[in-house]
């Protein structure tokens, strides 16, 4: 025996095409009835060009969808970028509302739709890393963060002295913090 479909449109999860995540968010926009949520991440990454920054889903082949499931189904089902709807056997599992508003809340805080933007989070007095360089390797305990020009002077002990030396932040180890 099937469960009765809800009257009111929910949020459900969509598996997109590989990086077709804006293409099938898009199409789905275009259709009446259906509202998309397609969060972005965008973050600084250090390359050979330099550092650059990275635009990215942030659920990679994922976005979210609410519609009628019994009279919107197929029309989302067949849109150009979308791969299908995530099943748990026969059960197309809602995305909780409330979830998807803290989301958009969090989405919202830094005034760009759809678009989170991270950097790393570091304070003084940490103790960090260098991760390459002469001095890979070598731990050191952060001073004073500069964040204008991405650097950081950190003290560590070299020669049998501390000194105080400002290094790029992209050249640094940050331990993993828990989320606030």
């Amino acid at each position: 025996m099937s469960t009765p479909l809800p009257s009111e449109p929910a949020w459900y999860c969509l598996k997109t095409q590989t990086k077709r995540e804006a293409i099938a968010a898009a199409h789905l926009r275009e259709l009446e009835g259906v509202e998309v949520f397609c969060p972005l991440l965008r973050y600084r990454k250090a390359t050979r060009r330099g550092k650059v920054w990275w635009v990215e889903a942030l659920f990679p082949g994922y976005l979210l969808a609410r519609f009628h499931l019994s009279t919107g189904e197929r029309a989302v089902m067949y849109s150009q970028g979308v791969r299908g709807l995530v099943r748990f056997g026969d059960k197309v599992p809602e995305v909780p509302a409330d979830f998807v508003e803290l989301l958009r809340d969090e989405v919202a805080k830094q005034g760009e739709k759809e678009v989170l933007t991270v950097g790393p989070r570091i304070t003084e007095g940490e103790e960090v890393e260098l991760a390459h360089g002469p001095l890979g390797g070598v731990k050191a305990t952060v001073v004073e963060v500069l964040p204008a020009r991405e650097r950081v002077r950190v003290l560590l002990e070299f020669l049998g002295r501390e000194q105080v030396v400002e290094v790029d932040l992209f050249s640094l180890l940050l331990p993993r913090k828990p989320l606030p």
